[in-house]
């Protein structure tokens, strides 16, 4: 099932020229509305995701880097031994395999990675878990980028394909 590179691939290359775009065109922490609740916000973050690790010292950019190569290496034995009925399993390792180059890439290059697509929602009460004040009246989601958005549509597809498959005879 080698064959589902192809998705992996272009989550790379759209992952680093969204990346390389924000980079050219927004300035960091200036929010760029383009739809409501959604903004194009340029940050940067030298952990993993919610930032965790953010703060290590800079340990961690070559512990998530391996970490995501082996990953990766693991990914890629997993889709050479799918069946050729194992579609989404596929579809989703792909889009997993893409997203996590993506970042490893930014990761290896560059010490952090380019985030740029921020969520919000209007609210001067509390904002839900996850989410975090960034002014008094609006709740933002952690800004992402595409390599983020493939992992995690890349997960549900394997969740779902794990259950959801029927049993072999």
């Amino acid at each position: 099932m080698l064959k589902w590179l192809w998705l992996s691939l272009l989550v790379i290359l759209a992952d680093q020229l969204g990346k390389q775009a924000a980079l050219q065109s927004l300035v960091q922490y200036e929010p760029v509305a383009l739809l409501p609740y959604f903004n194009l916000s340029l940050t940067f973050n030298e952990g993993a995701a919610f930032s965790f690790l953010s703060q290590a010292g800079g340990w961690q950019r070559w512990f998530l880097s391996l970490l995501a190569i082996a990953i990766s290496v693991f990914i890629l034995v997993w889709l050479k031994t799918l069946d050729a009925g194992e579609k989404l399993l596929a579809c989703g390792l792909a889009l997993v395999l893409g997203g996590a180059i993506g970042n490893v890439i930014d990761r290896i290059l560059f010490g952090k990675v380019t985030d740029f697509i921020d969520w919000y929602y209007h609210s001067s009460d509390s904002c839900l878990p996850f989410f975090y004040r960034l002014n008094e009246a609006s709740c933002h989601w952690p800004t992402f980028n595409l390599a983020d958005s493939a992992i995690f549509l890349g997960v549900v597809l394997v969740l779902l394909q794990t259950l959801f498959q029927k049993p072999p005879a």
